[in-house]
């Protein structure tokens, strides 16, 4: 007969006790006491297969005293062994592996976005002798510079500045009246405006529009200014020219935003009529 002072195991797991199967291996794996400090090896098992989800190798801690369980595996044969060391070094590996593989990709993608933008704006014949006269080094940190230039010159928002000064002192020129109307307009409220590095889509309208500034640049300096003879006096005058059209349909546009945020009002919620 059992010692009535003896408090039979539980397993917290499925609750079973040693009277409902006498065969079943108990463990006390923990810091725990009383109805938590025993339970089935083979129910504890189950449980760290759910936490661990699959890497045999995550630590795995008691849910009510924290205690980390001390698990040991077999021990492995001398191929088994290496074939496991190899394993876990491939595994560490393979990050910083594909870390360097993306880094390399970029580079070299920039280092071809930089060839063909040095192509474009001083001429395909005239870029290739640039480039082949060039030292090799110069061209391999030089070139990838060039769509990081133009993502930096990008992100240089001169467009704001011109228009906190407009607004500052638009009431002492009224000639900008005239060009922008609404400019010196008092308002009865500062909106709010959203930082434009916040939202991911600006993000990406700020990576797109400066890589495709070349080819926009090189087609507005064919367009406006064909009589020029130099490809890189051209492309260099079109990309002037687009700044300044771009940057003043930007300031007007921002301006009438910013006026029609400061106008808004808030309506009276409509009363429904009783019935």
């Amino acid at each position: 007969l059992p010692d009535p002072g003896i408090q039979p195991r539980s397993c917290w797991v499925c609750f079973a006790t040693d009277e409902d199967d006498r065969t079943a291996e108990w463990v006390r794996p923990c810091r725990c006491r009383g109805s938590t400090k025993w339970v089935h090896q083979a129910c504890l098992q189950r449980w760290v297969d759910e936490k661990q989800r699959g890497n045999s190798t995550a630590r795995v801690a008691c849910p009510q005293c924290n205690a980390e369980y001390l698990i040991v595996f077999p021990k492995l044969g001398p191929v088994v062994y290496v074939l496991d060391l190899a394993d876990r070094l491939i595994s560490k590996a393979c990050p910083f592996a594909a870390a360097g593989i993306m880094v390399g990709s970029i580079y070299w993608t920039a280092v071809t976005y930089g060839a063909v933008t040095v192509m474009q704006v001083v001429g395909h014949k005239e870029g290739l002798d640039v480039m082949e006269r060039a030292d090799p080094l110069f061209l391999l940190i030089g070139l990838p510079t060039i769509p990081v230039m133009l993502i930096l010159g990008k992100m240089i928002r001169w467009e704001d500045y011109v228009l906190r000064l407009w607004r500052k002192y638009s009431n002492k020129l009224q000639i900008l009246n005239s060009i922008f109307p609404g400019i010196g307009c008092p308002v009865p409220r500062i909106p709010a405006e959203a930082n434009p590095l916040a939202d991911h889509v600006s993000a990406t309208r700020i990576l797109c529009g400066a890589l495709v500034f070349p080819t926009i640049a090189t087609i507005v300096g064919k367009l406006m200014f064909s009589s020029v003879n130099s490809n890189l006096q051209r492309t260099i005058l079109g990309g002037i020219a687009f700044v300044a059209i771009k940057g003043a349909f930007k300031v007007y546009f921002k301006q009438q935003q910013y006026l029609r945020q400061a106008h808004r009002k808030i309506l009276n919620y409509p009363e429904q009529e009783e019935a």
